[in-house]
């Protein structure tokens, strides 16, 4: 297994224990030296990761400049912010700022963000919120350097960085895409209707460190909580849905996927259980690391459909997979019937007595459909946005994959757009 040594994460988790995961050409993982008090050693007080020497003992490592990249007001309602730049203030950093990172982070947004980090002569990219702006400073950490259009480049091409990059770090305010532990990037081009996501194949992309703490997702609406939960979801199964081996990695899957199901419906019930949310934020991490995904060849066509219709109709990125999510694993089925048996009877506990290997599988499906339901999540994409009239554009702006149980034409997929309306 390739040991992805780059990268440190600080993580508050259950039971208030610090779970750290950190590399050095190796891993190590092991729970705070305070003996699982909830606070770390020391006579600093406030939030645990900006006095007890987390954020503090990273930014010594890069140069004065730092820009700090963040959405909208949120983490300026929560507190978050203030936080931050109380840090940056005490280390004495140069600061400039990129904000207004949307949802889906556009080319236009990404060529301002690149000028910013220009003009200031960048040393570190700090993200301070979910998903899509830690995509965005990824984005930008191989785009400063660049002497092409990384558009073309890396989007259109899909190659390598052949110059300098920048370093990412994170502070988490939303669970789901695991950004944070990745070296993808997504980005939308509202020109062409293109939403292309490049995981680069370097490690030096990764966040350098990212600081997870789950109460720092406790202000999310619910909409947006849930959406998370079924991203994290959804990246398990992209991984799971492929091969016919009896691999290692699938009894893994399969346990964080119990586990997400457990906490997410107490979640669901009680947005501030802190235990809950813990675990779903340990669970995403756990989810698109590499770790499930070795021996597999892997999925992703949920991604790809999901991101064409986010293209068209600027949808959350993780209800356009939930809306299409049925549809393309009913029609997938019968070409991995053995697998998504065992996802029923393994996930959903189906009861496979008496019953045909159509019938089991079918009833895992109706099973995943009403947690689904339960979750709040959205269904279908007419619901995002999506006309009928959008099922050519839709289908042109999907990539299709091969890694998965059956390689759709684009009838197929045009079908599947058709099924999720």
């Amino acid at each position: 297994m390739k040991n992805h040594s780059t990268t440190l994460f600080y993580c508050q988790s259950v039971a208030e224990f610090f779970r750290m995961g950190y590399a050095e050409n190796r891993t190590r993982a092991a729970a705070g030296p305070h003996g699982g008090k909830g606070k770390p050693p020391g006579k600093d007080t406030g939030p645990w990761w900006t006095k007890t020497g987390y954020l503090n003992t990273e930014l010594p490592k890069y140069g004065p400049n730092v820009v700090l990249i963040y959405g909208g007001s949120s983490i300026k309602k929560n507190g978050i912010y203030g936080e931050v730049t109380q840090i940056l203030r005490d280390n004495h950093e140069n600061v400039a700022e990129i904000s207004g990172v949307m949802p889906n982070p556009t080319l236009p947004k990404l060529y301002e963000g690149i000028e910013i980090a220009r003009q200031h002569q960048a040393d570190l990219l700090l993200a301070v919120g979910g998903g899509s702006v830690c995509d965005y400073a990824k984005a930008v950490s191989v785009s400063v350097n660049c002497k092409e259009d990384t558009w073309e480049k890396y989007y259109l091409r899909f190659e390598e960085p052949d110059c300098e990059t920048l370093p990412v770090g994170c502070v988490l305010t939303m669970v789901g895409t695991d950004s944070e532990m990745n070296a993808g990037a997504v980005i939308t081009n509202p020109n062409t209707k293109q939403k292309i996501g490049h995981v680069f194949a370097d490690e030096k992309i990764m966040p350098r460190f990212s600081i997870l703490n789950p109460k720092y997702t406790m202000t999310l609406p619910h909409y947006q909580m849930v959406a998370g939960i079924y991203d994290i979801f959804n990246h398990i199964c992209e991984q799971y849905f492929s091969g016919e081996d009896d691999n290692t990695s699938d009894y893994i899957s399969e346990g964080l996927m119990r586990s997400l199901l457990h906490a997410s419906r107490i979640a669901n019930k009680n947005p501030q259980d802190y235990e809950a949310r813990s675990n779903i934020m340990w669970t995403a991490t756990w989810a698109l690391n590499t770790l499930v995904a070795q021996s597999k060849s892997t999925d992703w066509m949920v991604h790809m459909l999901g991101q064409a219709v986010g293209a068209y109709t600027n949808a959350t990125h993780d209800m356009t997979l939930a809306a299409v999510s049925l549809p393309y694993y009913r029609h997938i089925l019968p070409y991995g019937l053995e697998k998504f048996k065992r996802f029923a009877v393994n996930v959903w506990e189906v009861d496979p007595s008496g019953k045909t290997d159509e019938q089991v599988a079918n009833e895992g499906l109706t099973r995943m459909e009403a947690w689904m339901q339960e979750l709040g999540l959205v269904m279908n994409i007419s619901e995002l946005g999506a006309t009928e009239d959008m099922l050519d554009g839709l289908v042109d702006a999907t990539l299709i994959m091969n890694g998965g149980y059956k390689v759709l034409s684009r009838e197929e997929i045009r079908d599947i757009f058709k099924a999720s309306l």
